[in-house]
């Protein structure tokens, strides 16, 4: 420990992102990015991007991406925000919306980094357990509380949670704010946007990374009232003025200009992610219905401890959490259809 940290520092517990090797010949399955590249208007749009763009601040208020996100989930630019990745977006919502004097409520299955931030900002927090089926159960959770924030689909089960049941935690927390973590919501879930008329409390997170292929550039979004909106903005504003690069928005528009590529894009994804799931079954696996573009699976006779080691041996990489309740399942990206018939091979083989 060095003796210029803060006293927080050394007590911070770090959040681990997902290995990223650099070697072009693995078989990379772990970190939940799209297969396929981006809509080639794109890189047609980045392309174009002039040394004077370069040159100046990009727009701070990232105007019209702003415009555009409103346009496309049928909301007004005040209800949208923008930011460096949904990773920044939802830390500044732990900031602005989640800090209180109750625990924020999370899953006790769910993404890693929300106790990182808890801890980073000081805010308690109460993890409440899925069910045995690994969903998320609204009655589970206290009516009582600082706010919720729940990922759907999950991660890391890609267990999907209904709108209905999203409709209920926004009922039984009138007086918080309930956050929905939207990462992966494109491969087979409703959002919860839908609900905005509904609930002043609702904040939608989503990001680009995902279904749009977009991880290398960073673009994350948030929806939900003016007022949270104006809280969130007053944080980035203390923080960062220009979150979004130049390059960032102009991609970003045009990824959303070409909206068949989207979804063919999308599709693809999830009748591989299908297959994929059926494979492993008729390979004795137990597999979660997953809505996202990962699948988290389970053999009743071998380790997922061993499975990660020994095909990590032979260039594939996948991801295994050694942790309470999970430790038995190995979470999967869905590949290209030759990464996943590497994988297939692979397991096939230490299973024989």
């Amino acid at each position: 420990m060095s003796r210029y940290w803060s006293d927080l520092v050394g007590q911070l517990m770090p959040y681990v992102p997902g290995e990223q090797p650099q070697h072009d010949t693995l078989v990379k399955l772990n970190t939940n990015e799209n297969p396929y590249p981006p809509s080639p208007t794109v890189l047609a749009a980045i392309a174009q991007v002039s040394g004077d763009s370069l040159r100046l601040y990009p727009d701070p208020e990232s105007t019209p991406l702003k415009r555009a996100f409103a346009a496309r989930h049928g909301l007004v630019p005040e209800q949208v925000f923008v930011g460096n990745g949904s990773d920044e977006v939802l830390a500044h919502a732990f900031q602005a919306l989640l800090k209180h004097r109750r625990p924020v409520c999370f899953p006790d299955v769910s993404y890693s980094f929300y106790p990182v931030w808890c801890d980073l900002y000081g805010i308690r927090y109460t993890q409440v357990p899925l069910t045995a089926e690994f969903r998320v159960d609204p009655a589970h959770y206290p009516r009582d509380n600082g706010g919720i924030v729940i990922p759907n689909p999950n991660a890391p089960t890609g267990v999907l949670l209904g709108l209905d049941a999203v409709r209920e935690l926004l009922r039984r927390s009138p007086a918080s704010v309930v956050v929905i973590d939207e990462a992966y919501i494109d491969f087979g879930g409703a959002s919860a946007v839908a609900l905005l008329p509904e609930f002043d409390n609702l904040l939608v997170v989503q990001t680009l990374s995902k279904s749009r292929a977009l991880a290398g550039l960073r673009v994350g979004v948030a929806m939900g009232s003016p007022a949270l909106i104006e809280g969130l903005e007053r944080v980035k504003n203390s923080f960062n003025s220009y979150p979004l690069d130049a390059l960032a928005q102009r991609a970003t528009l045009a990824s959303l200009s070409d909206e068949a590529y989207f979804e063919a894009s999308r599709r693809r994804v999830m009748a591989s992610r299908d297959k994929l799931s059926r494979d492993l079954v008729a390979l004795g696996f137990e597999v979660l219905p997953s809505a996202a573009n990962f699948l988290f699976a389970t053999h009743p006779r071998r380790a997922a401890g061993d499975l990660f080691s020994a095909l990590r041996e032979q260039g594939i990489i996948v991801r295994h959490f050694d942790r309470p309740r999970i430790r038995d399942f190995l979470r999967i990206t869905v590949g290209t259809d030759r990464q996943c018939a590497a994988l297939l091979q692979a397991l096939r083989a230490m299973l024989e």
